[in-house]
């Protein structure tokens, strides 16, 4: 019965852990922006950069010779 006793006194002071976590969490403004979540995935993605193909410095193994 003790040990009933001693595994709920645990379990609560690990709900009170999650507890202040949680408000430490909120009062630090982790979920202050709640607008970007909800838009990022229409972001569009970054173009990739296109390289200069005019003049290539090394000989590539693509072309047929």
């Amino acid at each position: 019965m003790s040990a009933l006793f001693v595994l709920i006194i645990i379990s609560i002071l690990v709900a009170f852990g999650f507890l202040f976590a949680f408000f430490w969490a909120t009062g630090s403004g982790q979920f202050e922006d709640d607008y970007t979540p909800a838009v990022r995935m229409l972001f569009d993605d970054k173009a990739p950069v296109a390289k200069d193909k005019s003049s290539p410095s090394t000989p590539s193994s693509n072309h047929k010779k």
